[in-house]
């Protein structure tokens, strides 16, 4: 019987391998020591987890740091270095004490080694006297980026930045559009204190970037493009821009726009009577993909959404990752931690969305988790397009599978044929192979697995691929 603290650190580490790549408060090893290093990393893994507003650093062993798959460790925490318990040498370069511990947990049967670190609390974390700081995925010395120090300083002195606690860089905003947006919703708010109510302003009575944002003049842009392929490559048709204005009207105008891209199409197939119409794609998982990446977009960066529009699907990017205190089983639970907390409870005042959660298990529900790619520094959502009559990697030439309800392109069938031809193949593999990019070949396994030529069996790491239909 595990103990409640086992389950938590497994718990942990399953969480940290749903990455995509190691994030700058967490590193896999597999049975790697070197003692110095080792307490450098304690150093940049605490920092680093400061700056990216979490909890803990963290060190696994066990760990294969380019696949993430558990692979198990023979490391020994309890070994001696100098003459002394690797613990007390640690600890005693350890500046200040911020209480590290060592533990080591099974995984399907295999041994892991957690080096849980706290975030730096009043002051940066030193080893040696020195301190250190995770750039990506490499550790180094903090006084290299200056930068990076004096970021390290401002948050640990006031917390980290939002768009409550940042002055905004215009001071002289108006806000008629949104007393008019709240008027429309019968909604009367106050002329004296809105404001306030509002928490447009900063503790020493600056407009903050929240007040920005709402404002007639929101100063970021916000667009769609519209590309004839599937890569940003292809000719660009178009680009529309909806920011520059208050917030909730560029919402609202990009969801009317969606509207209009999203082609209602016949579906003549075994017609009997009444002909079925099929729209481009789910609307409702549109709706919600654009609201979550409003409420959840780094508007303190300067910058807004994208929305890209290819021949095959839409990409919805909202810049910044999950909220500190969001994990990502908790992401796709639809336990929505926000990562604009005033901005959001607005769109729940204004009924824009909901409490209950339902956005992410809505996209989940049709188009699976790999709708979602968590990238460096955002998150895209990708919704395919459902062609009945033309698809294509450019829109025209179809390659149709007469005995299915969905019409493959040439990709997707190359796709198909691989895996076909190798069930263990990988997406990286795929790419490879096919001489495609991450995001095509995610789309089109997406694809595939959601009109049932492919289902995957076993996790993503160890698991194989099954073909339903040919």
């Amino acid at each position: 019987m595990q103990s409640v603290e086992n389950r938590r650190l497994i718990q942990i580490v399953k969480e940290l391998c749903e990455y995509d790549s190691e994030k700058e408060w967490f590193e896999f090893k597999e049975n790697w020591f070197q003692a110095e290093e080792l307490g450098q990393y304690i150093s940049a893994l605490s920092n680093s987890a400061t700056i990216a507003g979490k909890k803990y650093g963290y060190f696994v062993w066990g760990i294969n740091d380019n696949t993430h798959d558990i692979v198990g460790t023979s490391f020994n925490y309890d070994k001696d270095v100098k003459n002394e318990p690797l613990k007390h040498f640690l600890s005693r370069q350890v500046k200040p004490d911020i209480n590290f511990m060592f533990d080591a947990v099974m995984i399907d049967g295999k041994r892991v080694v957690v080096l849980s670190i706290p975030a730096a609390k009043s002051i940066p974390t030193s080893f040696n006297d020195g301190r250190y700081i995770r750039i990506g995925s490499s550790k180094s010395s903090l006084r290299k980026y200056p930068q990076k120090e004096a970021y390290l300083f401002e948050v640990l002195r006031y917390g980290l930045p939002t768009i409550e606690n940042t002055p905004s860089e215009y001071q002289d905003l108006k806000f008629e559009q949104l007393l008019i947006y709240y008027g429309a919703k019968d909604i009367s708010l106050n002329h004296e204190t809105f404001k306030r109510n509002l928490s447009l302003y900063t503790e020493d009575g600056r407009y903050n970037i929240l007040a920005q944002l709402l404002s007639d003049n929101s100063h970021v842009p916000i667009r769609v493009a519209i590309f004839s392929g599937t890569t940003k490559a292809d000719n660009m048709y178009s680009v529309r821009e909806f920011g520059n204005q208050c917030l909730l009207y560029s919402l609202n105008e990009i969801l009317r726009y969606g509207d209009v891209l999203n082609i209602i199409q016949s579906d003549e197939r075994d017609r009997i009577v009444e002909r079925k119409e099929v729209p481009l794609f789910a609307n409702d998982a549109f709706r919600e993909a654009i609201v979550n990446a409003f409420v959840h977009n780094k508007w303190i960066n300067g910058d807004g959404p994208m929305v890209t529009v290819f021949s095959d699907r839409i990409e919805i990017l909202s810049r910044g990752t999950l909220a500190p205190e969001q994990t990502m089983e908790g992401f796709f639970a639809g336990e929505s931690v926000p990562v604009n907390r005033k901005l959001s409870e607005i769109f729940l005042q204004l009924h824009i969305s909901e409490k209950t959660g339902r956005g992410v298990p809505t996209i989940t529900k049709r188009y699976t988790k790999d709708a979602y790619e968590f990238k460096e520094n955002s998150i895209v959502v990708k919704i395919p397009f459902n062609w009945i009559n033309v698809m294509s990697d450019k829109v025209g030439d179809k390659v149709g599978d007469k005995e299915a309800n969905h019409f493959l392109n040439r990709t997707q069938m190359r796709i198909l044929e691989e895996i076909r031809n190798n069930a263990n193949i990988t997406k990286p593999q795929l790419m490879s192979v096919l001489e495609l990019g991450k995001t095509t070949i995610d789309n089109g396994v997406s694809i595939l697995r959601k009109n049932g030529y492919i289902e995957r069996i076993g996790a993503n790491k160890n698991g194989y691929w099954r073909v339903l239909k040919d």
